[in-house]
């Protein structure tokens, strides 16, 4: 992973002079004043992680696994939010934990909390790094030391339970590695998301991710039956059914804890055979508000596709859709909308040809395959295209949350409004994301010109937003979570007496409060 960036440095896009010449004319973006910062300019704290803690982790973990050399360190600072790489990229490296340890087991990763919580050393879990919303820079202020937990050496498929369709596996497999293991038992998770080449599956767990294809599939939180938890007090094995009326249901306390409540260190999940077909296509509608009511008639009617995203107006004209050809595809009026088949052939040709009669009556216009291909081909491809636009001196960044459906127009406007008032004239587009009956996702990115302070910048527009969702009746996250970026509007939505409840259950499972300091709990 590029450390000041998104996935592989050789798959880095340079943008044409033609797009560089827009931006310039449209946003008023002009080259950063000075050039990113190399990997040896980084400017790192003093390890400051007491000898004795260091030894004893050493000790736990073996030697090896237990490093505090600087590039470990950087590569651990952070995730992968524009503000996390604009800090990267001016030499910032104040969140680099003192040391990174490599854990074998559950059981080391048990002792290891334990002895960082005798001696107050906060431990940041850490998966693919991919986290957009500050979870992976937890506060260091009143803790001796932070250690960064890096789980990929727990990365293995420990079962797989053909009868009840239940796979169990380690939480540091990467996405990828695990569809590639249970592909040797024709099976598939169906978990696609945009981090997919880098997350891992304990970071999806802990995040509540939703994948590209949840229409299909459903949402990760969906796909867990059961987990292993190391904590501060112990062990936590929760998941003996399908169901249960056994009390409150504890898996839900875990999923989406992002760290702070325990460290996933197995996961029991549910899993499908592989398609064996797989169709994506394009459909075109006149407007946002007709394409909307479209997909809300699909997801209330009955069976889904396993895909379903509709671009508004001004993402299907800029081309988003399209991202290694940006400002180099044709221009469409209307909005696009993507839609994708997974499944057996007959069941794929059943529902495919039921879901074009209800998209036609809906206004509907079929484009053929090609635009869902070109999407599928390239749709892990625009963070890249992020970078590429920092890098020329354009702030770029997503957001997203998700409302009832009578609610999505004025969650819309609202997050846009908010946007344009704090930015001034960036360029917002948004996409549906995710459906369901009663509800969808809204996934807004946003493009605008630098200032001399960047993150400042998005800071005070981000404040702006996540007011606006409050206020609209929005989440604050449908799937990026909480970290620290969302904490002051996830307090006003679940109100003092749910805060209450998070510190509650903080104070009782991690009494030292090391796990993830300042992360999720208002």
């Amino acid at each position: 992973m590029n450390w000041s960036g998104w996935g592989d440095p050789d798959k880095a896009v340079e943008l044409p002079d033609e797009v560089r010449r827009l931006l310039g004319e449209v946003l008023g973006v002009r080259e950063p004043a000075r050039p990113a910062a190399g990997l040896g300019e980084v400017r790192l704290p003093d390890p400051a992680l007491p000898e004795r803690v260091r030894d004893g982790l050493a000790a736990i973990a073996g030697d090896a696994h237990v490093r505090a050399d600087d590039e470990t360190r950087i590569r651990h600072t952070r995730g992968k939010s524009t503000p996390d790489l604009l800090r990267m990229r001016a030499g910032d490296g104040s969140d680099a934990p003192d040391a990174v340890v490599y854990p074998g087991s559950h059981d080391e990763v048990v002792e290891i909390l334990r002895l960082c919580s005798e001696h107050r050393v906060a431990v940041v879990p850490f998966g693919g790094g991919t986290s957009v919303v500050g979870g992976l820079a937890p506060v260091r202020e009143g803790y001796a030391g932070v250690v960064a937990l890096d789980l990929s050496r727990l990365n293995r498929l420990v079962e797989v339970d053909p009868v009840s369709m239940v796979a169990e596996l380690e939480p540091g497999l990467r996405a990828p590695q695990a569809e590639d293991l249970l592909a040797g038992y024709g099976l598939t998770l169906g978990h696609f998301p945009q981090s997919y080449e880098y997350a891992t599956l304990g970071g999806f767990a802990a995040n509540r991710s939703s994948g590209q294809a949840s229409a299909g599939y459903g949402r990760f939180d969906d796909m867990v039956v059961g987990l292993t938890v190391a904590t501060p007090r112990g062990t936590l094995r929760l998941g003996r059914a399908p169901r249960s009326a056994a009390g409150p249901d504890l898996r839900q306390v875990i999923l989406g804890s992002e760290g702070a409540f325990g460290v996933i260190t197995s996961l029991r999940l549910r899993v499908r055979p592989v398609p064996t077909a797989r169709i994506q296509e394009g459909w075109r509608f006149e407007s946002f508000t007709a394409g909307t009511a479209a997909l809300r008639r699909l997801a209330q009617d009955g069976r889904l596709p396993a895909i379903l995203r509709l671009s508004d107006e001004t993402e299907t004209l800029i081309g988003l859709a399209r991202p290694t050809e940006i400002g180099a595809a044709p221009a469409m009026s209307g909005c696009l909308a993507i839609v994708g088949y997974e499944g057996g052939q007959d069941d794929v040709a059943d529902l495919r040809k039921r879901t074009a009669e209800a998209l036609t009556r809906m206004g509907g216009e079929y484009l053929g395959t090609e635009p869902g291909e070109r999407w599928a081909e390239e749709r892990f491809a625009a963070p890249y295209l992020r970078d590429a636009l920092l890098a020329a001196g354009a702030t770029v960044e997503t957001l997203e949350t998700a409302c009832f459906w009578s609610g999505i127009p004025r969650l819309y406007e609202a997050v846009r409004s908010a946007l344009t008032a704090a930015l001034g004239k960036p360029l917002v587009m948004c996409h549906i994301s995710h459906v369901y009956a009663t509800g969808a996702s809204l996934y807004f990115t946003v493009a605008t010109a630098q200032t001399a302070d960047p993150v400042g910048q998005w800071a005070a527009a981000k404040r702006a937003a996540n007011e606006a969702i409050i206020e609209a009746g929005g989440t604050i996250s449908h799937h990026h979570g909480v970290g620290r970026d969302h904490l002051p509007a996830y307090a006003a939505e679940i109100g003092e007496l749910g805060a209450e409840i998070l510190r509650a259950i903080k104070e009782r499972i991690d009494p030292a409060g090391i796990l993830n300091p300042g992360v999720l709990i208002p």
